[in-house]
């Protein structure tokens, strides 16, 4: 007798799930006859698509999860507590536990596939396949792919559960497959249209980029994750250069010109570089005080003549010259071609105030002592490196050791607005994307190198350099090498989501960056951590589920 996830869902669930995943209200519709109106039938469906944009996903605990066990950055508090019950840090050594926060996100995922399996079953027919529930389809099947990407074996929550029914695991190549077939046919059913009624839900394109980053994966999430490298076999090349090429070739999508104006507080539907974005406005949709923007940015403030400049609060300076990430010096060497505009992005050396605009301006950086600028310190000169025992020593209290303070380089490459300050309580506007079309073309390149078909007369550096010219870089000449094209990826979505599975899939997670190894020296040699703990409170719901290995 399986006794696993009890899943009979509420098909009235409010947009503010709860996190747990032993749902046992019964069904009760919220309709006697359901909406025959497409925009009415596109608000029932709306709920479908909140779940990413809470607090835990896609919130502050993805990113000081999933986003801090890569390379990019670690997370800290300068507040004397740097602990913090270890959720600042324990991912980006790679010794997550099921009782971390940055873990904690299957619950938000699998609420979000059961109600999803509800509207499902009301609008689609007996067997759920109706077209006009292809878009829900998609996002389950998304929502799926996030599951097992973190956590491998995971449910495959196909339907809504009968009286009784549990969801056991099921193991991570079957929900790969599973994944493929249903968005194979979604697609078809898909709307093609990609404006304003589009943006930040599932269209044909949004669909066909999940299944390409599926099929770049498919060595990985078909092979015991322990034994991937940078050599595991793909059968799956092709198909993922087949994919890349329907969004190629629809003439939609574009890199553009200007790198770091698709991630300030206005963008939205008009970017068309992105394919797929998490649409984030205080004002209607729920700003997220804990995403990306803020958590990176919450020292840029607004308080004289329109500058946007770190804050100067002499009693608060985790706000004043902090930051809760810091880049690990690994990542900022990156950050090196000659006339790049993603350079700009990195806070490191010398900091000078940017306008009202976000241009850079020549006027330098003054740290203070005191809350009202009366005690100048020097000027803000952040440090690429950064000791670990420095961690130790700051005091929230005082501003008396301003040079530990200033150890770190920072990223500012989600701009805050002045109102996010005055009006929203820090919570921003600015949109996460998860799909661009950069990502397509650096995705193609990739395949390519690898093995894969050529198509269309593309090759890797033709289609790196498309990317590289956004942002004025210099191109490449030759083919580049697999180190060059990750080294790219790295650039171009730095603090977006897909760090963490780049270096899985090319056998570099456990490489040496940051403070990882010399805190926790396991982690050279500990393939384990490539997955998260299930989370304990999924543990202590499913009790005849079994932890991870390595946990």
């Amino acid at each position: 007798m399986k006794r696993y996830i009890r899943l009979s869902v509420i098909a009235a669930l409010a947009a503010a799930a709860a996190s747990c995943t032993n749902l046992e209200t019964e069904i009760v519709g919220s309709y006697t006859q359901f909406p025959d109106n497409p925009i009415a039938i596109s608000g029932e469906f709306e709920g479908c698509y909140y779940y990413q944009r809470n607090e835990a996903w896609f919130g502050r605990n993805f990113w000081e999860g999933v986003g801090a066990s890569a390379d990019e950055y670690i997370g800290v508090n300068f507040n004397g507590d740097y602990d913090d019950n270890g959720r600042y840090y324990r991912a980006a050594i790679h010794d997550p536990s099921p009782d971390n926060p940055g873990t904690g996100l299957m619950g938000d995922m699998l609420s979000g596939i059961s109600y999803t399996n509800t509207r499902i079953l009301n609008y689609g027919g007996a067997e759920g396949k109706d077209p006009i529930v292809a878009p829900l389809r998609a996002i389950r099947a998304y929502y799926h792919f996030w599951n097992m990407e973190i956590y491998g074996d995971v449910p495959l929550m196909d339907h809504v559960a009968d009286e009784g029914e549990f969801f056991d695991r099921t193991p991570r190549a079957e929900v790969a497959k599973w994944i493929e077939q249903e968005l194979l046919e979604a697609i078809p059913d898909l709307t093609e249209a990609n404006d304003a009624s589009t943006y930040g839900r599932p269209n044909k394109w949004m669909a066909e980029a999940l299944l390409a980053k599926l099929y770049l994966n498919w060595g990985v999430y078909t092979n015991p994750i322990t034994s991937v490298t940078n050599d595991t076999p793909n059968e799956k090349l092709d198909e993922c250069i087949y994919w890349c090429d329907q969004i190629i070739e629809s003439g939609i999508f574009e890199v553009g010109k200007g790198y770091r104006k698709k991630f300030f507080p206005d963008n939205g539907v008009q970017i068309k570089d992105f394919i797929y974005a998490v649409p984030f406005d205080p004002a209607t949709l729920g700003g997220n005080q804990y995403y990306a923007g803020h958590e990176m940015n919450r020292w840029w403030d607004y308080r004289e003549m329109g500058k946007c400049k770190p804050a100067r609060w002499g009693w608060r300076p985790e706000v004043t010259i902090a930051g809760n990430y810091i880049l690990n010096p690994e990542c900022v060497d990156r950050f090196n071609l000659e006339g790049d505009e993603r350079n700009l992005m990195i806070a490191v050396g010398p900091q000078y105030a940017f306008d009202s605009e976000y241009n850079l301006t020549d006027e330098p950086i003054i740290v203070y002592q005191d809350a009202r600028f009366r005690k100048p310190i020097g000027p803000l000169d952040y440090k690429k490196t950064f000791e670990w025992d420095d961690l130790k020593k700051l005091d929230v209290g005082s501003l008396s050791d301003a040079n530990v303070l200033m150890k770190g380089a920072r990223l500012f490459k989600y701009p805050p607005r002045e109102e996010d300050y005055t009006t929203w309580g820090r919570k921003q506007s600015n949109d996460i994307p998860v799909f661009r079309y950069a990502d397509i073309l650096l995705m193609k390149a990739e395949c390519i190198l690898r093995g894969g078909t050529a198509t269309k007369g593309d090759t890797p550096a033709s289609l790196m350099n498309q990317v590289r010219d956004c942002a004025g870089a210099p191109h490449v000449t030759g083919t580049p090498s697999l180190q060059d094209l990750l080294d790219e990826r790295g650039r171009e979505f730095i603090m977006e989501p897909w760090r963490r599975n780049d270096l899985i899939r090319f056998g570099q997670f456990e490489n040496d960056w940051g403070w990882k190894h010399e805190v926790n020296p396991a982690a050279k040699t500990d393939l384990t951590k490539r997955l998260f703990p299930i989370p304990t409170g999924e543990m202590n719901t499913n009790t005849n589920w079994t932890q991870n290995p390595g946990y």
